[in-house]
């Protein structure tokens, strides 16, 4: 039986319900995993005690929590991470992929993947967002949607341990879409991780048609709604003060190339501070060289949030 114990905040959960200004409702801590798929598979048995096995051994160290938060009056889904140890750390905001099931995130994949990103000093939030893993609200794969994602960074404010004053955001595929419609919208994100970003959605529309069935009004805006979701068209609107990493595999059938190739061209063109690196042969998750791949986005963040580094001269200069 899985033990799952009632965190209140340290405002207390009626405070919050009541107040407008608290946007988190409920954060449980996950205490047992053991009823949980990955369980088995992070766990062996030595001299009859059941322990994680040593790549998991981390765990150990973090909180794995579930939270419902509030977002445009509706209750949405979500999960949070922190080291154990008492501190304040930088916050990274992870915007998933997907839509539906389809890249929900899970205990499994939070407390393994992510919770080895929290073991390195940092909070972690992240959203299903709206009519995904048991939040209400419709999907709308990048409409008023991206309001979930504004509204978790208000949930920092709440959450112990969390520096308020350092936080990143780190999207994959869709949660890359997410992180570019999310960053001209706020002053609080301080750097950025995309990998295998949807930049233009026109392009997805032609190779990936089943997304426009999420999209409200879509026959009736189409050019609106297409355009809206595509950065690649609206570049400008981003800040000249945070850095954005983007990862991309060359082997992408998902999220082609072109996406990152294309949209590296026009934060070029209007000095936004980046840094592309393209991974030869590698497929939508770049699994071939996931181990580079989470280093590049543990040095990023650790080089802008942890260290504070200046932000890069993007004037041309030199000799």
């Amino acid at each position: 039986m899985k033990h799952i114990v009632l965190y209140l905040s340290l405002f207390g959960l009626l405070i919050q319900c009541n107040s407008q200004d608290k946007k988190l409702i409920s954060k449980i801590y996950i205490t047992d995993f053991s009823d949980f798929p990955f369980y088995d598979k992070v766990t062996e048995s030595i001299a009859n005690e059941v322990v994680w096995r040593e790549p998991y051994a981390f765990i150990d160290s973090i909180n794995v929590s579930k939270i419902t938060y509030k977002s445009d009056g509706l209750l949405i889904k979500g999960f949070c991470v922190t080291p154990k140890k008492k501190g304040k750390y930088p916050v990274i905001i992870y915007n998933r992929g997907g839509s539906y099931e389809f890249g929900a995130l899970t205990v499994g994949a939070v407390s393994t993947w992510l919770g080895k990103l929290a073991n390195k000093g940092y909070v972690i939030l992240c959203s299903q967002y709206r009519g995904n893993g048991g939040s209400e609200g419709l999907e709308e794969h990048g409409g008023s949607d991206v309001n979930d994602v504004l509204n978790l960074i208000d949930v920092v404010d709440e959450i112990e341990y969390a520096d308020r004053e350092k936080i990143g955001m780190y999207g994959w595929s869709r949660g890359g879409m997410m992180t570019y419609l999310t960053l001209p919208k706020t002053k609080r994100i301080k750097a950025a991780v995309v990998g295998g970003a949807v930049s233009d959605f026109r392009a997805q529309e032609k190779n990936r048609p089943g997304f426009i069935d999420m999209i409200p009004n879509f026959e009736t805006n189409k050019e609106e709604e297409l355009n809206r979701r595509s950065a690649i068209l609206w570049a400008d609107k981003f800040s000249k003060e945070v850095p954005i990493l983007m990862l991309h595999g060359t082997s992408d059938w998902r999220v082609k190339p072109e996406h990152s190739l294309k949209m590296a061209l026009e934060f070029e063109k209007y000095r936004i501070p980046y840094r592309l690196i393209m991974f030869e042969g590698g497929d939508h998750g770049i699994t071939e060289h996931w181990t580079e791949v989470n280093d590049q986005i543990s040095k990023w963040f650790d080089k802008y949030l942890k260290k504070e580094s200046p932000i890069p001269n993007m004037e041309y200069h030199g000799q």
